[in-house]
């Protein structure tokens, strides 16, 4: 077997994780593939590895990671069929595809063949993202160890049950975009209050991050971090308030539940 990661797809989040992988094994270990060849060709001159057409990297990858959209996957197992079937190597399927279970990819493969299933977020590129994961009863320990592994500088990983997987992805893999939204809307607001707008938006940027890293690293709860901001009769306690007479907080609600739906429906679609 001649590569140990091949990525089948070459997109913003196949190609986030595969920025994060590229950090911890060597180019000739990792091959790319992707419908667009010239994104691949591209990712791939970046990271150092090869390109190849997705039934190459299934035949010669040890763990054949899926990132194309969860409506393609059945038309790139239906490609591949042959291949699959005719492989004699062991090798693991790792899936990233929203709402897309493990027995759907067993159903796809034709046999039980064993499954990592992941939900990665964008930060996986500069080793901040989040990734959650579950497996079936075929992949062995030393398997998933050596896999995660492979993903060291990707950010944390968070193992939980497959059925709460579509759930977690509605935060972790659709909430970078509400992240930006927010720091869009402070840098916004920044500047109608007369910043220039790189000033805004490098405040906003860096507020977001230290907010966040502050409260991983403290381990307090938010709503206790947001008090000690805010003083009785001070300035951010009127800011505060406005959020909540505007409700913000079920803005955010309605829309991790709506990216929750659309995850479910994708799926079963």
């Amino acid at each position: 077997m001649g590569y140990k990661l091949g990525f089948i797809g070459a997109g913003h989040m196949g190609g986030a994780l595969a920025q994060a992988v590229a950090k911890k094994i060597t180019g000739n270990q990792m091959i790319i593939s992707d419908k667009d060849g010239s994104k691949a060709k591209e990712l791939a001159g970046i990271l150092g590895c090869d390109v190849g057409l997705s039934d190459e990297l299934i035949a010669e990858s040890k763990y054949v990671v899926i990132g194309v959209k969860p409506q393609n996957i059945a038309e790139l197992f239906e490609e591949c069929a042959q291949v699959i079937r005719n492989s004699h190597d062991r090798k693991v399927f790792v899936t990233m595809a929203a709402g897309v279970k493990i027995s759907r990819i067993w159903e796809l493969a034709g046999e039980s063949v064993p499954v990592i299933r992941i939900m990665p977020n964008t930060p996986v590129a500069v080793g901040e993202g989040c990734v959650l994961y579950t497996y079936d009863g075929g992949v062995t320990n030393e398997e998933l160890a050596d896999f995660l592994n492979s993903m060291e500088y990707a950010g944390k990983f968070i193992e939980m049950p497959e059925e709460l997987i579509d759930a977690g992805c509605a935060i972790s893999g659709c909430g970078p975009a509400f992240v930006y939204q927010f720091i869009m809307a402070l840098a916004k607001a920044g500047e109608i209050c007369g910043l220039p707008r790189e000033i805004a938006l490098l405040l906003a940027e860096q507020t977001a991050m230290g907010s966040a890293k502050l409260a991983i690293d403290s381990g307090e709860d938010p709503a206790a971090l947001c008090d000690h901001v805010c003083s009785p009769g001070g300035s951010t306690i009127e800011g505060v308030n406005v959020l909540k007479s505007g409700e913000f907080a079920e803005s955010i609600s309605d829309a991790v539940a709506a990216s929750f739906r659309r995850t479910v429906e994708l799926g079963n679609n």
